[in-house]
């Protein structure tokens, strides 16, 4: 066995770590560790360092060997007990993003807002990031990456769609109902917060637990601004500060569909 360290710059949430997984998964006795805050991921495996390194290549995040050493096989970690619990716990958050989801496009249509429309987007992103996970479990490899291609493409969709109504306001004009805006971006606020509680339990027991809460924490800002930028329309009486929101918003999901249809 051989254990390799690899510098991913631009690995900073469970996107893109579960990226990482997916173009790996298929090769033989394979075990990984993540450091999200260091951008590293540690790797032991039989296969050659250069070939994990190409696989990593192809996913754009910036990839680079630091170091490859031999080791015992004996250094390839035992399955964790303590990931029931850690699954229970996933599928609460499913749960919780998916409704969430549902609850942000309905009314975020009858606030007409494009800020709570592309923040329902983010809830979907997450949505997606965990019911990928549980659905890889045990699966094929073929099997995993169909799951994963067809949840970008249609967060693409949604993310084109999000961008493509800002656009669209902005032109026509549009009248946000800020007391919606806020109303429902303080729900999604206390959701998020509901999901880093449940994370903060299990966040130590590994990068993956640790990476979905840091995923949950930038959501939270996500909320923040939805919350701001309805009370910046209240104040001003513009449409401007949902439709910049939005934008970001729309943006940063749709760069994370991007990512995700780049797995091979």
């Amino acid at each position: 066995m051989q254990r390799s360290s690899f510098n991913v710059p631009k690995m900073d949430c469970p996107s893109e770590e579960n990226l990482v997984r997916m173009a790996l998964q298929d090769m033989p006795e394979l075990s990984l560790s993540f450091d999200l805050k260091q951008r590293q991921v540690t790797v032991l495996h039989r296969a050659s360092a250069d070939e994990v390194l190409a696989r990593l290549t192809r996913l754009g995040l910036g990839a680079a060997l630091q170091s490859s050493e031999a080791v015992h096989d004996d250094a390839v970690p035992l399955p964790d007990a303590g990931d029931v619990a850690e699954l229970k716990v996933l599928r609460m958050l499913l749960g919780i993003n998916a409704a969430m989801f549902v609850i942000e496009v309905v009314l975020g249509l009858l606030a007409q807002s494009a800020g709570l429309l592309a923040d329902s987007l983010d809830m979907f992103a997450d949505a997606a990031v965990y019911s990928l996970a549980l659905y890889a479990v045990g699966r094929a490899a073929h099997l995993k990456v169909k799951a994963a291609h067809i949840a970008g493409w249609l967060q693409l969709v949604l993310a084109l769609g999000a961008l493509f109504e800002v656009g669209r306001r902005f032109v026509f004009g549009s009248e946000p109902v800020s007391a919606l805006m806020m109303g429902v971006g303080v729900v999604a606020l206390v959701a998020n917060v509901t999901c880093l509680v449940l994370i903060s339990r299990h966040r130590d027991r590994g990068a993956h637990m640790t990476a979905s809460y840091i995923f949950s924490a930038n959501d939270v800002l996500a909320n923040l601004g939805v919350i701001v930028a309805g009370a910046l329309v209240a104040w001003t009486g513009s449409a401007v500060p949902d439709l910049v929101i939005g934008g970001i918003i729309g943006a940063v999901v749709l760069n994370g569909a991007r990512r995700i249809l780049a797995l091979r």
